[in-house]
């Protein structure tokens, strides 16, 4: 009698299963992922329109800063940004690249890589790097192709941690690194 009132639930968790599987993607592997979406950014990151979504990746790695003498201020000090280095993964988390600077380079792994300039941040909470639009250079190629080519914004986005230390920068500490942790979403767009 118990097996006939399992009958039910067993047969709800198939269906339930075979509907999962129908979400999946063409591979069978991963769910379907939504296209990223800039509504809910601060204008002043947000990616001109006429163009799309290249290339989604979540960069995860560290900044470097040094305490270094603040400019025209005597006696006073200040963590200064060096530099960063991370891996750029795929939203599976397969590494498909690379980032680091100065100057800030992105570079996928067919061997394409660009540079770019900031033409805008915007903030993202306390303890986060700012949000962030670069202005792509042109992509330096392989062989005339490559993942980059064509990309002309890059958004940095969802960031969590990167800020300057905590730690107190002063005479005794000048010229010292510290290295912080981060992790950023990088978007890079192209001309539609």
């Amino acid at each position: 009698m118990s097996t006939l009132r399992l009958a039910p639930l067993s047969l709800a968790l198939v269906a339930a299963s075979l509907a999962a599987c129908g979400s999946m993607s063409g591979t069978g592997s991963m769910p379907m992922m939504a296209p990223f979406s800039q509504d809910a950014l601060p204008d002043a990151v947000k990616v001109p329109a006429g163009h799309r979504v290249a290339w989604e990746t979540v960069g995860v790695g560290e900044i470097t800063y040094e305490c270094r003498a603040k400019a025209g201020a005597a006696d006073a000090f200040e963590w200064v940004f060096v530099g960063p280095k991370a891996d750029l993964r795929s939203r599976q988390g397969k590494v498909v690249g690379g980032y680091w600077g100065p100057p800030a380079t992105w570079a996928a792994q067919d061997g394409s890589s660009l540079t770019g300039a900031q033409l805008a941040v915007a903030p993202a909470g306390s303890g986060n790097i700012p949000l962030q639009l670069v202005k792509a250079n042109p992509a330096k190629l392989v062989d005339g192709k490559g993942d980059l080519q064509g990309v002309s914004y890059i958004q940095r986005v969802a960031t969590r941690g990167g800020v300057a230390p905590a730690l107190a920068c002063g005479s005794a500490s000048l010229g010292q690194r510290q290295v912080v942790t981060y992790q950023a979403d990088y978007i890079f767009w192209k001309p539609v």
